[in-house]
């Protein structure tokens, strides 16, 4: 069901394609401006892969709020099967409805669809206008943690999302930026990151919680894309291979690169900063080859 508020979209996007959706019915300012928990996505199903661990911090919790944000408009979604036929604008509404779907199951506090065409956002004047989306939605949530993309994600789409989400905060006053920023993986993991500076995020509880709001997504996983399969898999995968010497502590982990500092100080060069973490790892595995060849 569709809040009777979605035409209150309009505080937030001029874009007249962009979708409020409250799963509770609250009026735009009430539902984001509870928020705690934000995930700022490229597409749908990326916040349900990348920002787990918000969804369940909150879920249940009358303290603690998840709300979402995609910024694409899922118009070059992978199709196949029964969605082969579909045409772009097809696609666009099929992907809306089973992201509002996802808000429901997670118990979301809000969720925004900006619908912003994704060649868009890699241009400099889409770019702007997403920033500028963003600012206004994170002035009125004001949220304590944010979930968004990791910046080694190989999806250029992605980067470009982190890049305005970033963007966004900076213009934030300092002291209503979120306490914590977590980049995170979905087209790249973060397995490769030096440990002491991996973010690990327990993602342990409700593994029918997580493949339900997967599994929302029925025009990716029957058009040929098993992220249910894969996004529990690996956070199976990063729990058991982490601890190499001991048993594993925690049953399902995701990894984040911590980008709280990039946010709280402009001065911080993004490129820099990864690239510090992959000089890290470089050395760590040129060190340990050299000790024996």
């Amino acid at each position: 069901m569709i809040s009777d508020f979605s035409h209150e979209i309009d505080q937030i996007s001029l874009n007249s394609n962009a979708d409020f959706f409250a799963p509770d019915r609250k009026p735009l300012k009430d539902a984001l401006g509870r928020t705690t928990h934000l995930a700022i996505g490229a597409h749908s199903d990326d916040l349900e892969i990348m920002a787990y661990h918000g969804i369940v911090e909150c879920y249940g919790d009358c303290d603690k709020w998840f709300s979402g944000v995609t910024c694409t408009d899922g118009a070059g979604s992978s199709r196949v099967g029964p969605y082969a036929k579909y045409s772009n604008l097809e696609m666009i509404e099929v992907r809306k409805e089973e992201q509002r779907q996802a808000a429901m199951v997670g118990k979301y506090g809000a969720m925004i669809q900006l619908c912003t065409p994704s060649r868009s956002i890699m241009q400099v004047d889409g770019a702007e206008f997403l920033k500028a989306d963003l600012v206004r939605t994170l002035e009125i949530a004001r949220p304590r943690v944010v979930y968004t993309h990791n910046p080694a994600d190989k999806h250029e789409t992605h980067i470009a999302v982190l890049q305005a989400a970033v963007r966004a905060m900076h213009a934030m006053p300092k002291e209503e930026r979120p306490e914590r920023v977590y980049g995170c993986e979905v087209w790249r993991d973060l397995d490769w990151m030096p440990d002491e500076d991996k973010v690990v995020l327990d993602v342990s509880q409700r593994e029918n919680l997580a493949n339900a709001l997967v599994g929302v997504f029925d025009s990716q996983i029957t058009g040929g894309k098993r992220y249910d399969r894969a996004a529990v898999g690996r956070r199976y995968a990063n729990a058991t291979f982490f601890y190499a010497t001991s048993s594993d502590k925690i049953e399902q982990v995701t990894f984040a690169m911590d980008l709280t500092p990039v946010v709280h100080d402009e001065t911080v060069d993004v490129v820099d900063y990864v690239m510090s973490f992959l000089d890290k790892f470089r050395n760590d595995v040129r060190t340990k080859l050299t000790r024996y060849f």
